[in-house]
C-alpha cells in the first residue's frame, strides 16, 4: 500500500469488514459469551501470526489498554446480541464524547470550545436512542438493555483510544498492535467461564466464528495498519465512517432489521458531529 490509491482502498476494505461484525454476531446462534471469547481466541491467533508488532514486550500499559479494548469487544458483541446493529455501532461511536471528557485528566490534553460543541451534538444524539419505547425485533429482543451495553461499549473504546493516544506518545506507534492483541487475549479468557458446558459447535457457527475473528478483526486490522502509514489522519477517519453507515445494511439485508426512526435520527447526529469535528480540526493552522 505504497500508493495514496491503494491505501484507500485498504482502508475502505477495513471499514467493510469490521462493518459485517453486526450481522455476523447475529448470525451465529452461540449466546454472547460464547461469540465474543470465541471471536477473540481466534482473532489474538491472526494477529500474532499475522501482524509482527504484535508480539512486541507487552507492558503494564499495553495490558491497561488491552483491558480497555477487551472490555468493548465484549459490550460490542452483548449489545448487537439484544439491540439492532444500528444501535450498537452508533452508541459506539459516541467514544469522542468520553475522550473529550477524560482526555484533559488522563492524557493532560486540553479542550477546546470546538469540542464542547461536539460534546453537545453527541450527547444530544445518544438521548434521541432512548426516546420512546423502541418495539424489540427477533434480532434485537431487549432493546433498551442492548443500548446500555453498546453505551458501555462506546466509553471502553475512548478509553481505548485514550490508551492508544498514550501508547504511540511514550512508547511508539508499533505498540498498539501489542494493545489490540493483548485485547483479544483478555476478551478470551475472561468470558471464557461463562462458555457453559462443552457441547458441539454447528459447522455454519464455527465458520462465522472463524470469519469474525480471522477476517473482520484479524485481516480487518492489517489493512488499517498498513493504510494509516500513508493517509493523513483526517482522510483515514472519514473513510472509516463508512463501517457504522454499512453496518446497519448488513443487518437489513440479512436479518431484515430495521431501526427506529429516533435511532437513525441520533445516528445521524453522532456521524455527521464527528465528521464534522473531524475537518475543523484538521483546517487549524500548526501550532506555532
Amino acid at each position: 500500500m505504497g500508493s495514496p490509491g491503494l491505501a484507500r482502498l485498504g482502508l475502505l476494505a477495513a471499514a467493510l469488514l469490521f462493518s459485517t461484525g453486526g450481522a455476523a454476531i447475529k448470525a451465529c446462534s452461540l449466546n454472547a459469551w460464547q461469540v465474543a471469547s470465541g471471536r477473540s481466541a481466534l482473532a489474538f491467533v491472526a494477529l500474532i501470526l499475522l501482524v509482527p508488532a504484535s508480539r512486541r514486550r507487552w507492558t503494564r500499559t499495553t495490558l491497561l489498554v488491552g483491558a480497555a479494548y477487551a472490555a468493548t469487544m465484549i459490550f460490542y458483541v452483548v449489545g448487537n446480541k439484544l439491540t439492532t446493529a444500528a444501535n450498537t455501532i452508533f452508541l459506539q461511536s459516541t467514544a469522542p464524547l468520553h475522550v473529550l471528557l477524560l482526555g484533559p485528566w488522563l492524557l493532560g490534553e486540553r479542550s477546546r470550545r470546538r469540542d464542547l460543541l461536539l460534546m453537545a451534538a453527541l450527547t444530544a444524539g445518544m438521548v434521541l436512542f432512548f426516546v420512546g419505547n423502541e418495539p424489540p425485533q427477533l434480532t434485537a429482543p431487549h432493546p433498551r438493555l442492548g443500548n446500555l451495553a453498546a453505551l458501555a461499549a462506546g466509553l471502553c473504546w475512548g478509553l481505548t483510544l485514550i490508551g492508544l493516544r498514550r501508547l504511540g506518545r511514550d512508547e511508539g506507534a508499533g505498540s498498539a498492535a501489542g494493545a489490540v492483541a493483548a485485547g483479544n487475549l483478555i476478551a478470551c479468557l475472561a468470558v471464557a467461564p461463562l462458555w457453559g458446558p462443552p457441547a458441539a459447535i454447528a459447522a455454519s457457527d464455527l465458520l462465522l466464528l472463524l470469519y469474525l475473528g480471522v477476517f473482520q478483526i484479524g485481516l480487518a486490522y492489517v489493512f488499517l495498519t498498513r493504510a494509516m502509514r500513508v493517509l493523513p489522519a483526517l482522510e483515514a477517519s472519514l473513510l472509516l465512517l463508512a463501517e457504522p453507515v454499512i453496518n446497519p445494511l448488513w443487518a437489513l439485508l440479512f436479518q431484515r432489521e430495521i431501526p427506529s426512526l429516533w435511532s437513525a435520527v441520533g445516528g445521524g447526529v453522532i456521524l455527521t458531529a464527528v465528521a464534522l469535528h473531524s475537518i475543523r480540526v484538521d483546517a487549524r493552522p500548526p501550532a506555532g
